[in-house]
């Protein structure tokens, strides 16, 4: 198929769930994807040529990829520039010669941060001053131009399309990106931080005002905590100011309870979903929300907890203290699930993600899987790569270490695709 081939246009289909006729054999397919109730077979079509047509809306999603990349001074990458494919693209080399942080490269563009590390300046080429990622998307059939760079001593720049963010939250969600990694494992086995940072990272990008709400949040934390050290240190305490800042921790808490928990009753079965896919097993999976604030008013419960307050110098309750728990059977993930069940459950939840955010957005996510090959056997890497070349998903990157492995693999399933040999 060339650039100027029309798709063929069709109302013999039509789903069963939706009720309506799909008139593009892409709009088929992704309808068959998401509802698998298609009446009619349908054949593959390459999906760089769809188009938006009179479909339910959950079956017109709008191409969004990366078309090329640049990277200088970032982490152990000096200078870097690649030419994607709009589907399947492959980093491949030996372990530390920067394909994760190629990767990482491709967060920064979506999420304006590392996917890995919390500090900026820990991503500066050791020896340098500055690094600079700078990607060109086509997104709905406008090609567009992010720039993200860091000097030291200043503040971390974001541009699209030249012009300057004022504040760096706007961009989130712009342009989606899900990764899978090795260090999902932290979501199992580490805190409730990790498990905190992966819930609020999927609401900012389907949500706008939930992330403005949270950095607020956190803002007003920031100074109550502040406040409260200071008060220690100097052995006096003013109700008065604290109650200021109960007032704001209540307003936006509650809104965040409310937001964080509507949605994992929505993200629930479709994980539940991905999982049965992903482990054709037959195990029961769950993720719970858990918060202090479940039945409880949080203004009063801060007014509750204010002497252990003062005695911890923080404030020790409220939605940063929220948990995710993890089950299998019933049971904590964590301590009765296997090595590869766990693997399976981790994969699930990155595909739930994925789908949340194209149901929310109707733009299919950028997929990053790293180092797919620590996470699963040949067999199921084959079939975890036939699922993500298949609609709803997009453009996919993964790395691998060994390149025939990656090629060999990858031909059986596409002709779409670019290995880049790092």
């Amino acid at each position: 198929m060339n650039s100027s081939t029309e798709l063929k246009v069709t109302t013999k289909s039509y789903c069963k769930v939706c009720d309506v006729s799909l008139h593009s054999l892409y709009c088929q397919k992704v309808c068959k994807s998401l509802c698998g109730m298609l009446v009619s077979a349908v054949s593959g079509i390459d999906y760089r040529y769809r188009r938006e047509l009179a479909c339910n809306k959950r079956c017109a999603p709008f191409l969004m990829y990366l078309k090329r990349l640049y990277i200088l001074n970032f982490k152990n990458i000096e200078s870097k520039e690649f030419s994607f494919s709009p589907q399947l693209n492959c980093f491949v080399g030996d372990n530390g010669i920067g394909k994760t942080n190629s990767l990482d490269a491709i967060y920064h563009l979506g999420m304006t941060k590392s996917y890995f590390s919390s500090s900026t300046l820990h991503n500066i080429r050791l020896g340098e001053d500055f690094y600079l990622i700078e990607g060109s998307f086509l997104r709905e059939e406008r090609e567009e131009q992010v720039v993200c760079s860091v000097k030291k001593g200043q503040k971390k720049v974001v541009k699209r399309n030249g012009k300057l963010y004022d504040r760096l939250s706007e961009h989130i969600g712009t342009f989606p990106i899900v990764m899978v990694s090795p260090s999902d494992r932290d979501l199992i086995h580490e805190g409730s931080e990790a498990r905190r940072k992966f819930l609020d990272g999927m609401l900012s990008q389907v949500r706008p005002l939930y992330l403005q709400t949270l950095l607020r949040y956190n803002q007003a934390l920031t100074q109550r905590n502040s406040l409260l050290k200071l008060m220690h240190e100097r052995a006096y305490f003013d109700p008065d100011t604290i109650a200021i800042y109960d007032d704001q921790l209540s307003l936006y808490g509650q809104e965040l309870f409310k937001e964080r928990k509507a949605f994992l009753e929505e993200f629930l079965p479709i994980f539940q979903k991905q999982y049965q896919s992903i482990s054709q097993g037959k195990e029961q999976v769950s993720v719970s929300y858990l918060s202090p604030l479940e039945g409880q008013d949080f203004k009063q419960l801060l007014s509750q907890s204010i002497s252990q307050d003062r005695a911890a110098q923080y404030t020790t309750i409220g939605v940063h203290k929220d948990d995710l728990v993890f089950t299998l059977e019933e049971q904590p993930v964590k301590k009765f699930a296997s090595q590869g069940q766990q693997k399976s459950f981790l994969i699930a939840l990155k595909f739930a993600q994925f789908l949340s955010i194209y149901e929310h957005t109707k733009v299919a996510p950028i997929l990053l899987l790293d180092d797919i090959f620590d996470k699963l056997d040949s067999k199921r890497v084959g079939q975890l790569l036939r699922m993500v070349t298949l609609p709803p998903f997009s453009q996919v990157f993964l790395s691998d270490t060994d390149k025939e492995r990656t090629e060999q693999m990858v031909k059986e399933i596409t002709t779409e695709y670019q290995i880049f040999t790092l």
